[in-house]
């Protein structure tokens, strides 16, 4: 029946993404967070339909003449330059065979990525891809919330085998970063039965992340929520929320919970903890022998044995920076951390430059959110081999994009009203007619 339903929705949808290929971002955001195919069991768990969605997205940007461009920005260069050089390593690293498949997935994940930047051309876009993400992940936060509320958090919330969110880990990281882009489309719902809806879910998206028993996941939740009482405008009443959400949802988790974080003070006596650093020593010891470092699949036993100060412990890295630094050495991780860099500081000119727009609220309101997703990402990714997470490259392009439709107001002589990001004002803008312009850059089309 799962098979069915979720075969109906994927290819019913296909027809409509021809004509409007933005539906097919949306659609691809759902596929590729919520993993629904991953749910399955019979034909549709391993059919492509991720890759049928984007060919029929291509086939529908090819055919109407609607609005696209290409945006760039620093972090777009940087990106093409992380390909290039995880190409690279891939032909210089120890597996080159097992590192091409991750290299391909990388590769399809960047092509994604640009055919999102050529769509996203209004900020009702925009928020309609949050919605898709947030909708997408936050069905993992109300199911992993509830089971905690329910089981009192004595088992370990996980997400869909097979996918980047499959550990208990690797989820947490996914839920610590949807809950600032809930905030956003809390900030822009007009309805308040949806902002209620935003309001459990935010809620439910921590419990759950609590839930997973990942350590990463109350790194980051701790400093996301400090980040989020930095940035609000009443300090006090802010705290006092943050303060009482942490408590309820520390009161009914058991004792085994709190043994466990408890080992963040004593990891010398963690064997998990000290088979992480003995990865990251390996990382370091191959970045300084090899310059592209050792390509993807390098944590073996075999270069553990020639590189691990503990050549027996052999673990997986679980920090995106130690993950790009063994596998594509000191140049790729430089890269890597100036993307999150310069990423970060487009955020900021974005809210320097929304200030003196009255229009442009809602930019500052998500840049705001996307910085504390990107604090979520970057504190909890210490300890997460995440590097190549499609979250964060979906992320970095609505901030390019967010950043050339402020640039764009600002250059307008009259200042316009606030566009309503709403919902269901965004929906219907996107099931509006197309206007027939250019196929390219948005620029209209000449007079007949």
């Amino acid at each position: 029946m799962r098979d069915l339903l979720v075969a109906t929705i994927v290819f019913g949808a296909l027809p409509f993404v021809l004509r409007r290929p933005f539906l097919g971002i949306l659609l691809m955001a759902w596929l590729g967070y919520m993993n629904p195919h991953r749910l399955c069991y019979g034909f549709i768990l391993s059919f492509p339909v991720v890759q049928i969605v984007a060919i029929f997205t291509l086939l529908g940007m090819m055919m109407i003449r609607e609005p696209k461009r290409m945006v760039w920005g620093v972090e777009i260069v940087l990106i093409i330059v992380l390909v290039s050089m995880k190409g690279i390593s891939t032909l210089l690293g120890f597996y080159p065979e097992a590192a091409q498949n991750d290299l391909i997935r990388f590769v399809k994940i960047q092509i994604l990525t640009f055919m999102t930047l050529m769509l996203l051309t209004s900020p009702q876009r925009v928020t309609l891809l949050i919605w898709a993400i947030v909708v997408s992940l936050g069905f993992y936060g109300l199911k992993g919330g509830l089971f905690t509320l329910a089981h009192g958090g004595v088992y370990r919330v996980e997400g869909p085998f097979g996918t980047f969110i499959g550990g208990n880990n690797e989820l947490a990281l996914a839920m610590v970063m949807t809950i600032p882009l809930a905030r956003y489309l809390y900030q822009q719902e007009s309805s308040k039965l949806v902002r209620l809806g935003l309001l459990m879910l935010m809620c439910l998206l921590a419990i759950a992340a609590i839930g997973t028993q990942s350590r990463g996941a109350l790194v980051a939740l701790s400093i996301t929520g400090f980040v989020f009482w930095w940035k609000g405008k009443n300090k006090i009443l802010s705290g006092i929320l943050i303060a009482a959400a942490a408590a309820f949802i520390l009161s009914f988790m058991p004792d085994s919970w709190f043994e466990r974080m408890n080992t963040i003070k004593t990891y010398e006596q963690d064997a998990s903890a000290m088979g992480r650093i003995n990865a990251w020593w390996v990382a370091f010891r191959v970045a300084n022998e090899h310059m592209f470092g050792g390509g993807a699949g390098m944590w073996t036993p075999a270069i553990f044995q020639r590189h691990a100060p503990v050549p027996n412990d052999v673990h997986d890295v679980h920090s995106i920076y130690f993950e790009v630094l063994g596998e594509q050495g000191w140049p790729g991780l430089v890269v890597f951390v100036l993307l999150l860099v310069t990423t970060w500081f487009k955020c900021w000119s974005i809210q320097r430059m929304a200030k003196k727009h009255p229009d442009t609220t809602w930019a500052r309101d998500l840049a705001l959110m996307i910085q504390v997703s990107l604090v979520g990402y970057m504190s909890a990714g210490t300890f997460l081999g995440l590097a190549y997470f499609d979250y964060l490259y979906h992320l970095i392009a609505v901030v390019v994009v967010t950043h050339m439709l402020v640039k764009q107001a600002r250059r307008e002589q009259q200042p316009s009203d606030a566009p309503k990001l709403d919902l269901f004002t965004s929906l219907r803008g996107l099931m509006a007619r197309p206007q027939r312009r250019s196929s390219t850059f948005g620029l209209p089309s000449p007079h007949r």
